[in-house]
């Protein structure tokens, strides 16, 4: 299995875990096709040539429990990088109407027609619970996240296994 194909089966597990009881299939793939022009799939995915999880547009396909499709329940994700922070759009591509969630830093919910910022939808949570997820996910590693040498002086404090952080682990 491909590093791409992984991702995708993690994003439509991330899917599966925060919309319950729905299931999900991730059209698209995270990869370009090549051509350094970005592709473009007959399913309408397009995805940059970044070399990251970053600059695509897909699709969660949406299938209830039975296994029966459900399109009105499918959502398309877009993914795109903004220096090192990953953003990302998240809307029901069969209901225009409905709220989309943008989320970056913080979730920001808009209305699907005029753009403008709203409150969240009440079965809005879930959605909010599936962006937080795919960008830790996808997200690149912080500076947090960097291992510190043992032998690094930290706070006077820093040898009593209480006060670790976890990056100094």
């Amino acid at each position: 299995m491909s590093a791409a194909d992984e991702l995708s089966r993690r994003i439509a597990a991330a899917a599966d875990l925060c919309l319950k009881p729905h299931r999900h299939a991730v059209v698209g793939t995270m990869a370009s096709d090549g051509s350094g022009s970005g592709g473009s799939g007959s399913d309408g995915s397009v995805c940059q040539d970044s070399g990251d999880p970053g600059d695509c547009c897909l699709l969660l396909q949406t299938r209830g429990i039975d296994g029966e499709r459900l399109p009105l329940h499918d959502i398309e994700l877009e993914l795109y990088r903004s220096g090192n922070d990953l953003h990302m759009m998240l809307s029901w591509p069969q209901q225009p109407e409905q709220p989309m969630l943008w989320h970056g830093q913080h979730p920001v919910w808009m209305d699907g027609v005029t753009g403008l910022r709203t409150e969240r939808p009440p079965d809005g949570a879930p959605l909010e619970a599936l962006a937080r997820r795919l960008r830790a996910l996808l997200s690149l590693p912080s500076t947090t996240n960097i291992a510190v040498p043992a032998d690094v002086p930290g706070p006077a404090d820093a040898g009593d296994p209480a006060n670790e952080h976890p990056w100094q682990a």
